[in-house]
């Protein structure tokens, strides 16, 4: 299939290289060209522009930072929208807003294109290996047709709805869930620190009891070790995917108290110039507020 694929960042990396080892024609965009140079030398082919790579694709993918990237690389000049064949396909796997999601969609539909929200879970590793886990939301037929490529991206594809935003939705809150882990768990070790108890027999005891997921144990392990460079997901990114689940969340009345004091947490780390460590650095401030080092 010839796929494009836009952005070359940590995650998109990783899932276009897995495109093009699938033996799909893979052609990619990314703002620094050179992220883009290992996947020439194993067959990709580069382009100059988002319009350039969009325009003989039959999907294409954006893996963007955030709404404004989004915005730039979908609308703007030598943008997608303009140069995607019709009833071509763009599969969004940014983690972006639910208004800018139903803003693709209306505007694809305009232009006779086709669009699906499909956001992963998953660190860069996972997406290197094949591992991510997708949320995927739109047209059935839509979603069936781009499988063949969801499949070597990811372990398995979750479809949570007929309507592209949804997946969006769906992928805010879990990284809102994600965030308050990372809080509690933050909050928890700072309290057993105080007392004195070792926090990596602490992290073992809940890890093989209580809290077995590989979200803690992966979250609980870089906050005992304090690991948080290289980041695989910076503190500011958390920032914003928490501005935009309070964003959600306003649109339809649902509040969330508990992301209100996050953000605040969030900026209260930003403020002290952790922008781009890991977002398990956040852990940091329970650790600071407590008089800890």
């Amino acid at each position: 299939m010839k796929v494009a694929f836009l952005g070359l960042g940590k995650m998109g990396l990783g899932m276009a290289g897995n495109l093009l080892k699938a033996g799909h024609q893979v052609t990619v965009w990314n703002r620094t060209q050179s992220r883009g140079a290992d996947l020439a030398r194993s067959g990709a082919k580069l382009a100059g522009t988002p319009a350039e790579a969009a325009r003989d694709a039959e999907v294409a993918f954006t893996m963007l930072a955030d709404d404004p990237a989004a915005r730039e690389v979908v609308f703007g000049q030598d943008g997608v929208l303009e140069a995607l064949p019709r009833g071509a396909v763009h599969v969004s796997s940014s983690t972006i807003s639910v208004q800018l999601s139903d803003e693709m969609e209306q505007e694809h539909n305009a232009h006779a294109q086709k669009y699906i929200s499909a956001p992963v879970f998953g660190r860069p590793e996972a997406a290197a290996a094949a591992k991510l886990f997708i949320v995927a939301a739109g047209e059935a037929d839509i979603i069936k047709y781009c499988d063949p490529l969801l499949s070597v991206l990811g372990q398995r594809t979750f479809v949570l709805g007929d309507k592209p935003s949804m997946a969006n939705v769906v992928k805010l809150s879990g990284n809102f869930l994600i965030a308050t882990i990372v809080e509690s768990f933050g909050e928890a070790i700072a309290l057993i620190r105080k007392y004195g108890v070792d926090p990596h027999q602490y992290l073992e005891m809940l890890t093989s009891s209580l809290f077995t997921a590989p979200v803690h144990k992966t979250y609980g392990g870089l906050i005992v070790d304090q690991k948080f460079e290289p980041a695989g997901f910076m503190l500011k990114l958390g920032l914003k995917d928490t501005r935009l689940v309070l964003q959600a969340g306003d649109a339809v009345n649902a509040p969330l108290p508990i992301a209100s004091v996050i953000r605040d947490h969030f900026l209260e780390a930003m403020a002290d110039g952790m922008a781009e460590k890991d977002w398990s650095s956040l852990s940091l401030v329970a650790a600071r507020n407590a008089g800890l080092k």
